[in-house]
């Protein structure tokens, strides 16, 4: 006699995660603590892509969808308490008001250091934030009101000052270090072009140190985006029970947005 499948469930992924991550709360920090850990996150995946999280940060919130959420594990690596890699990408993304396409994440060698509480590492973290050529004009005419900055369907990035209306500036952007260098390819004055010969001198922009020991790895134009790639290089998440809980009881909730507090 055959059983009657069984009907799909929406909670029992949810109750899978509070198991296993109840388990890694209390467990000392082993391989075994690393395994319920591991199987906390193949297991939050169908609970976390599709759903809005806001981030609380120090200074402003951090709001995004998550699209994609994938790991690689390494069992040579996981039988010493390492978890392996994992890939996260994000999109309708709002940063301190200023609205960006995507973010994507890719935490190394992501592995459980045993510490009172327990705390998550990854070292290094690749970031790429892909930016809409109209949020990149608004951070730049808000820290130099007289320039306006558009990226064409094109590809290419063009500058305009507010008294030269009818002229614009192409240039290739170009990362050295921390310094941004942007290098002139053809100037526009009304419907004539004239190219920029390839001598002439590139304008180098100093950024700004980004927080968190972030750097700035490259600079990518495409089609109406900029792609800006950054390293951390370590990321580090306290995960006592108390926090377990709290993300416990917002995951038990369909449908309903996460609220996560960053530390510090």
């Amino acid at each position: 006699m055959t059983r009657p499948p069984r009907r799909w469930d929406p909670l029992r992924p949810f109750d899978l995660f509070t198991s296993v991550v109840s388990t890694a709360a209390v467990l000392p920090m082993s391989t075994g603590a690393a395994a319920a850990y591991r199987t906390a996150l193949l297991t939050v995946r169908p609970l976390v892509i599709g759903r809005r999280i806001t981030v609380r940060l120090r200074t402003s919130d951090l709001a995004l969808t998550v699209a994609e959420f994938d790991s690689r594990w390494d069992a040579s690596i996981f039988a010493v308490g390492h978890i392996g890699t994992v890939n996260i990408t994000a999109n309708k993304v709002k940063w301190a008001g200023t609205e960006l396409n995507s973010i994507a994440a890719k935490l190394n060698n992501l592995h459980v250091r045993p510490s009172v509480p327990p705390m998550l590492v990854a070292a290094p973290v690749e970031l790429t934030v892909e930016i809409p050529s109209g949020s990149l004009d608004e951070l730049i005419r808000a820290a130099e009101p007289r320039v306006s900055t558009e990226i064409g369907d094109d590809g290419v990035a063009r500058i305009r000052l507010s008294r030269f209306r009818s002229g614009f500036v192409e240039v290739d952007p170009q990362l050295h270090g921390n310094t941004l260098w942007l290098k002139p390819r053809g100037l526009t004055l009304g419907s004539t072009r004239v190219p920029v010969p390839g001598l002439a001198p590139a304008y180098p922009v100093r950024l700004p140190e980004l927080p968190y020991g972030l750097t700035l790895t490259s600079v990518e134009l495409g089609p109406g985006v900029v792609r800006v790639s950054a390293t951390l290089p370590q990321w580090q998440f306290d995960v006592p029970r108390a926090v377990l809980d709290e993300l416990i009881n917002q995951l038990s909730v369909v449908g309903r947005p996460l609220d996560v507090i960053w530390p510090g």
